[in-house]
């Protein structure tokens, strides 16, 4: 599933192509709006909001999209061979005299009423990339339920919003914790410094095309456990673990990582290295 930062730079890449342009080509592929019609409108803006994305359209209206686990937006220049995947898995085009934004594979498309954006958004918690990041309130929300497994915790974006399965297992490594820990059991300064820690990382990636958590000691290694089961870790040395048995694959280190494990693996009692 994308990150906040990666929707972020796709909102940004269809505002610079789209907004303050009129649409000369509109093409919902979703049964519901097969017969909408959005040519002759101006997009006033494309606003990431969490995992979220907003085109918003003269008129009052606002196509809402979500990326889920391989949706996508690409944006091609007039004549421009589309890469993104075969005609069938397109969902949305939105076409001006100066490019054309294809979505493919989205799962949620919809074309609301701009007034009525707050029924798709207004559960998330603070944005991080968001220009109203409140990092207190965020907090807040992540500590709420003490009994909550931290990574749990993290995923929801009710708490914080633009946190995916990549930043949730690097953001536990960086704490010291496993993502099965107690969010109460993480020590009074901890929530503290891993929402500020999560809120510095993606604003760093927000930019890039590669995502990177590692510091420049780590060499050309972006990521310290995601992706990396069996690999040493780079800071202890011990083998990075894997665990399949959630909904999410979850990857982290034994040996840096304090906190409980899950029934397939040993229990992890490490205090962290640094």
């Amino acid at each position: 599933m994308p990150e906040g930062d990666t929707v972020w730079h796709t909102a940004q890449q269809l505002h610079t192509a789209l907004a303050g342009r009129v649409l000369t080509r509109s093409d919902l592929r979703v049964p519901r709006y097969a017969t909408a019609d959005l040519t002759g409108r101006e997009v006033l803006d494309v606003t990431p909001r969490g995992k979220h994305l907003l085109t918003r359209i003269g008129g009052g209206l606002t196509l809402h999209s979500h990326l889920r686990m391989d949706g996508a937006w690409h944006v091609y220049a007039p004549g421009e061979h589309w890469r993104g995947g075969p005609a069938h898995q397109i969902r949305a085009i939105l076409g001006t005299a100066e490019a054309v934004a294809v979505g493919y594979r989205l799962p949620v498309l919809a074309l609301i009423r701009t007034a009525d954006e707050a029924e798709v958004v207004g559960h998330l918690g603070p944005d991080l990339l968001g220009p109203d990041w409140d990092a207190r309130e965020a907090v807040r929300r992540l500590t709420a339920d003490p009994a909550r497994p931290l990574g749990e915790a993290l995923l929801d974006q009710r708490n914080l919003a633009g946190i995916g399965n990549v930043y949730k297992a690097e953001l536990a490594f960086l704490a010291a914790v496993t993502p099965w820990l107690p969010v109460g059991e993480l020590g009074p300064d901890v929530p503290e410094r891993l929402v500020a820690t999560a809120h510095r990382l993606l604003e760093a990636n927000k930019d890039r095309f590669g995502r990177r958590t590692t510091t420049a000691r780590a060499g050309r290694v972006p990521l310290y456990v995601y992706g990396r089961e069996g690999r040493p870790c780079l800071r202890c040395g011990t083998a990075v673990h894997k665990d399949e048995s959630g909904d999410r694959i979850t990857y982290w280190c034994p040996g840096c990582q304090r906190g409980p494990a899950p029934a397939a693996h040993a229990p992890t009692t490490a205090t962290p290295t640094d």
